[in-house]
């Protein structure tokens, strides 16, 4: 389809696409070539690995994705959306609303807000159907941090949903705790582009998807879910997919572990920092800081001479706090308890050498941080 603003055109355009009409196109194609034959959805990649790519999602895993979805979830209910359709989550929503058959209620325009997602579920809510969102880490951050400072009605309206949907971006310990304590029925999600959203619920893959973990490391998925491939790059599509006598996997950049049929993602595999010759997750040390800070946290490794790299946390919320390594007693008593904190569970070298106060962390799309910028902030504060 072509490119449009309106929403109600969008939705048009998808019904069309998931019963064999055009491919939907709800970004500008970076490539010339014109999606091929059988795809419905053309889905840019948020770049952080590099350049964007388009990825080509057809009508069958579309379908099969929100199916498994209402299926885990305990049926077909009405959607919400709060994220923006130009991304897989985003479209998501619309493609589980129409296949449920139910309307489709949508957030206020502009930036996200508690009282607009609290005003968007107050509809539905008083229907008889199940309410389901869709939200990334930040918003509920904000939802939650609104509740505790006296506005409560996007919290309670949460509680009132049939499930909470959370991806995009790695959810805190400490906040999925807030939300579940408030009885929030979060379920974390973890999927890709590449597998038309969300495919992995609380590390449990949804019906018909399968994984392994390579030799490397890191997580493979297959399944009805898959994508074909990317748009216009046929080295990419031969690298990430590849077919074998058990089916078509899809091969992650993710690290992880799956045990006793839960996955758990360790982080990306190109985002491990080598400090003095020791590998660190940054995955690993943002959880445990998260949950000891109660504040969203990047960290990244930045060039060092005497280490390599150098272990470096960077949290959001606080901007006017001292920054742990202005040379005060207070800044260094901090970073040391910090330090014992990180070491303690995953041991010295893990542990950060700076850490960094922002007011929010730099996004790439619908929740993911992006990285490169932390790291150029890192840079840009310690020259």
């Amino acid at each position: 389809m072509p490119v449009s603003t309106d929403l109600d055109d969008l939705v048009g355009a998808v019904r069309d696409a998931l019963d064999g009409g055009p491919a939907v196109v709800p970004l500008p194609l970076l490539s010339a070539q014109a999606p091929p034959s059988g795809t419905a959805l053309v889905v840019r990649t948020s770049g952080s690995t590099g350049t964007p790519r388009e990825v080509l999602l057809g009508a069958a895993a579309l379908r099969a994705s929100a199916a498994a979805t209402h299926t885990r979830l305990g049926g077909p209910g009405r959607w919400v959306l709060t994220l923006p359709p130009t991304h897989v989550a985003g479209l998501q929503v619309i493609v589980r609303s129409l296949l449920a058959g139910t309307p489709l209620d949508v957030a206020p325009p502009g930036p996200f807000s508690p009282d607009g997602l609290a005003a968007a579920l107050r509809a539905p809510l008083a229907g008889a159907d199940p309410v389901y969102v869709s939200l990334v880490p930040t918003q509920l951050h904000r939802v939650v941090d609104a509740a505790d400072g006296g506005a409560p009605a996007a919290l309670q309206a949460l509680t009132r949903c049939g499930g909470v949907l959370l991806g995009g971006a790695a959810t805190p310990p400490r906040l999925r705790e807030r939300a579940l304590d408030a009885g929030v029925p979060v379920v974390r999600t973890y999927g890709m582009s590449e597998t038309a959203g969300g495919c992995v619920y609380d590390g449990v893959p949804l019906g018909g998807v399968r994984l392994r973990i390579a030799a490397t490391g890191v997580v493979e998925i297959a399944g009805p879910v898959l994508a074909t491939g990317y748009l216009a790059d046929d080295a990419a599509t031969a690298a990430a997919f590849h077919d074998g006598p058990d089916g078509r996997w899809f091969r992650t950049s993710d690290l992880g572990t799956h045990d006793d049929g839960v996955l758990t993602v360790l982080g990306r595999a190109d985002d491990v920092i080598v400090t003095g010759g020791v590998n660190v997750a940054p995955a690993a040390v943002e959880a445990v800081l998260s949950e000891a800070l109660g504040a969203e946290v990047c960290v990244v490794g930045v060039p060092d001479p005497e280490w390599g790299q150098r272990v470096v946390a960077v949290v959001a919320g606080d901007a006017g706090a001292p920054e742990r390594g202005d040379g005060t007693q207070g800044a260094a008593d901090e970073l040391a308890r910090i330090r014992d904190v990180v070491a303690a569970r995953l041991g010295r070298a893990a542990a950060p050498r700076q850490v960094h106060r922002v007011a929010a962390l730099p996004l790439r799309g619908p929740g993911k941080v992006d990285r490169a910028a932390v790291v150029d902030l890192v840079r840009d504060r310690t020259r």
